[in-house]
């Protein structure tokens, strides 16, 4: 699917907590990096993982699933395989009236997740990252893809 950047950029200026489905504590991990990077811009980033349940991680309680969490959320990024996204996709539905946003990372596709979520008035990105398409629209990336952090007037 195409999504415009005014589409992405609303998302990430409107969703402030975002619970991540799939976290890791390994922070060599994609799902580590992507919410400790989020984490670190001002999100409210909320890990779930059964298997760490109850750990801490970038100042939030790990929690065993999307039900255990006590706060109203407003996009949820998940981190699991395609086959696994329509229970997490019913379980976001039901666990927050008020959720915004349905993010499938990197990889991850479900049109049958995406339609429930739809259904409902939820917007579904699908196979791209909130990281990735943070640092794009908000002025982190150069053109080689990465933040040099080298302020040069050479081209």
């Amino acid at each position: 699917m195409t999504y415009s950047d005014a589409q992405l950029k609303t998302i990430l200026e409107t969703n402030k907590v975002i619970a991540c489905v799939g976290v890791s504590m390994n922070p060599v991990r994609p799902s580590y990096f992507v919410a400790r990077y989020l984490s670190m811009k001002g999100f409210t980033v909320i890990p779930v993982n059964p298997g760490h349940a109850g750990k801490m991680l970038f100042g939030q309680t790990i929690m065993p699933d999307l039900a255990s969490i006590d706060r109203p959320v407003d996009m949820v990024d998940i981190f699991r395989r395609s086959e696994h996204v329509t229970p997490i996709v019913e379980a976001a539905l039901e666990a927050f009236p008020a959720l915004k946003t349905i993010w499938m990372q990197i990889g991850v596709e479900n049109a049958e997740a995406a339609a429930l979520a739809q259904e409902r008035g939820v917007t579904v990105i699908m196979n791209r990252c909130p990281k990735i398409e943070n640092q794009r629209l908000f002025g982190e990336l150069r053109m080689g893809g990465f933040n040099t952090g080298v302020i040069s007037s050479k081209l």
